[in-house]
């Protein structure tokens, strides 16, 4: 018997059923704003996909690398949604240093106790703007 996907799967379906997006809109929103990109091509969602391609996407900023090992037949479990793909360890790791230059950002924000009111932001404002770059 044939498999249903035997001339692949549509981009924005792939990367719904392996967990990179919430939903199907929010994928094929990704995919039409130029995010996906599959062998280096810039992909639009009705794009198929099949095993050995690579799919470079860019996400919250930050950059995955992807080569597709299989086709998943729905959206299961994560850890199922995993096995269909692996990643470039170099990528992966950018990706850990560049998460973790985020959180110390974050770390060296000055930190207020609850929302700040006007005068605080005043405050803050003008501490931003002395401290040298």
């Amino acid at each position: 018997m044939a498999d249903k996907y035997d001339n692949g799967l549509r981009v924005d379906r792939w990367l719904w059923f392996t967990r990179f997006h919430k939903t199907r809109m929010l994928a094929s929103a990704a995919v039409q704003a130029g995010h996906v990109r599959i062998n280096g091509e810039r992909a639009r969602p009705g794009t198929r996909v099949v095993p050995g391609d690579t799919i470079e996407l860019v996400k919250d900023r930050l950059l995955y690398k992807l080569s597709i090992l299989s086709l998943p037949a729905r959206r299961g479990p994560a850890t199922v949604a995993r096995e269909c793909y692996v990643e470039d360890s170099a990528t992966q790791q950018e990706r850990q240093e560049a998460i973790a230059q985020i959180k110390e950002d974050r770390r060296q924000m000055p930190r207020t106790r609850g929302k700040p009111d006007k005068h605080t932001r005043r405050k803050l404002r003008e501490r931003s703007r002395r401290q040298p770059d």
